[in-house]
């Protein structure tokens, strides 16, 4: 298939979902919120990004995505104009690395989950609502260092301790913890208040997501700090309503499946109604959830 490269290096399809995001991004404000210690957050284009600062230069978790690099560049110099020495991958998906390439040529070492590499490599392809094939990401932004289950960095004074999820969103998901800070950066196995995007092609499942949530819950406590892959930053109540949510709704999809129901009457049941008006307005409406959980329970 010929495909026209744009100017974000991702190819012109036919996915609506990501060519919208792409264009969102590049207007999307970029706000700066400080946390504990030396650690603060960037919300508002693509997945969330902390910022460690310090004399060893900035570290990043995540790197939105690529459309969005003038106004993550301006508030990562409203922190501070010290270089960006280090960038971790939280996952694959285009919307937390897409801004691997500038940031490395800009003098950040890139560090992720061995999948995360794999995926980043190759031709993938990701269905659901996305219907979009990622071509391979340029070398500069493939990560140079990659780790299996555990990995533990020392820098600007934290600890950061890397961990691998099994299987959830995608097969490439970790978070990160910042022990003396108490914080937790979880990317995609927790949005805050939005349905998430599970990504059955690179090993995600609805089960799998329940699973992190389940993990995330046990190794926080009531004053960590926690930054969600999308939302607002939050903390153990906000992901007990999240692994609810999910088991809620998964309970009630496979209920009706199980009775033969096929899909077009489960999303008319509307087995998330009371949470569509908050939940279902990012990258997963309701039906879009729906039919997501359908296909993994």
């Amino acid at each position: 298939m010929n495909r026209q490269e744009g100017p974000t290096g991702l190819s012109a399809q036919t996915g609506g979902l990501v060519q919208g995001a792409l264009k969102g991004a590049a207007t999307a404000k970029v706000t700066v919120q400080n946390l504990r210690r030396n650690i603060s957050v960037l919300l508002g284009a693509g997945g969330n990004i902390s910022v460690l600062t310090g004399s060893d230069g900035k570290l990043l978790i995540d790197a939105a995505i690529i459309t969005a690099r003038p106004n993550v560049s301006k508030a990562l110099a409203s922190i501070n104009m010290d270089p960006v020495r280090q960038l971790v991958n939280s996952h694959w998906h285009f919307d937390h690395t897409g801004g691997n390439e500038w940031l490395h040529e800009a003098g950040a070492s890139i560090l992720a989950h061995e999948n995360t590499r794999k995926h980043l490599s190759e031709d993938t392809r990701v269905e659901g609502n996305w219907q979009y094939t990622f071509p391979p990401a340029p070398a500069g932004a493939i990560p140079s260092t990659v780790f299996n289950d555990d990995y533990t960095l020392h820098l600007n004074n934290s600890t950061l301790m890397l961990k691998h999820y099994l299987p959830a969103h995608t097969d490439s998901d970790i978070s990160v913890y910042f022990p003396e800070a108490d914080i937790l950066h979880t990317g995609d196995t927790f949005w805050n208040r939005d349905y998430p995007f599970i990504d059955y092609g690179t090993g995600g499942s609805i089960d799998g997501q329940i699973r992190a949530a389940e993990a995330n819950i046990a190794n926080v406590t009531d004053k960590t700090i926690v930054v969600p892959g999308h939302g607002a930053v939050a903390g153990k109540a906000d992901l007990v309503l999240f692994r609810d949510v999910l088991v809620e709704i998964r309970d009630k999809v496979a209920a009706l499946k199980k009775q033969g129901k096929p899909l077009p009457e489960v999303v008319a049941a509307k087995p998330g109604a009371r949470y569509d008006a908050e939940w279902g307005n990012l990258f997963q409406s309701p039906s879009d959830f729906v039919a997501l959980v359908y296909q993994g329970v």
